[in-house]
């Protein structure tokens, strides 16, 4: 069984912002598979299952997203390796693509509660959403909508990083790193 988990905030207000790339990149995964949802309040989070895929939506807030992977963990019995998170990250310009095992959580909360939940040898989708000018408005920055600019190339990239992770089931990672990594997105 694969965990893929996207990080994000639950609500419509924040539905369109940089901190939610991961849910989107779960919502095509789920569509793309045809999942069916089996979410359980146990799970803090919106649960989908295709085959031998489990998508995972945390509805705890970013903050928390480590109570809703580990209930999700411990209840399929998942390795941690067997764990993929997909998330933001101000470190990557806007449309960058990295994979990464293990790690720190270079400040991102959701990875921070993660890390100290069920432990940092998991796989990390690493999508890049840029940085603010100061350190000072990031909290702000990623809870901020994309720009017109940045949207017009967003699904063609989230669809780019939903192929990528489905091969993740049958290519290693040196592999899919070497086809699916970004500098930035192309059209």
């Amino acid at each position: 069984m694969l965990l893929i988990v996207g990080l994000g905030n639950p609500g419509t207000q924040y539905q369109n912002t940089r901190h939610n790339i991961g849910f989107r990149v779960i919502d095509r995964l789920v569509s793309d598979s045809g999942a069916n949802e089996i979410s359980k309040n146990a799970f803090k989070g919106e649960l989908f299952k295709s085959s031998n895929l489990l998508f995972l939506k945390p509805t705890t807030y970013m903050n928390l997203s480590g109570e809703s992977v580990q209930a999700v963990k411990n209840f399929y019995k998942i390795e941690l390796e067997d764990i993929i998170v997909v998330h933001d990250d101000i470190d990557l310009p806007f449309s960058a693509l990295r994979f990464k095992k293990g790690g720190g959580h270079g400040g991102h909360n959701g990875l921070r509660s993660i890390d100290a939940m069920v432990g940092k040898e998991y796989l990390r989708v690493r999508m890049g959403v840029d940085k603010p000018a100061y350190k000072s408005q990031v909290a702000d920055y990623v809870l901020h909508d994309f720009s017109q600019e940045e949207e017009v190339i967003l699904d063609a990239w989230i669809e780019h990083t939903a192929t990528a992770i489905k091969v993740l089931k049958t290519e290693s990672l040196v592999e899919v790193k070497s086809k699916y990594s970004l500098k930035s997105f192309q059209k």
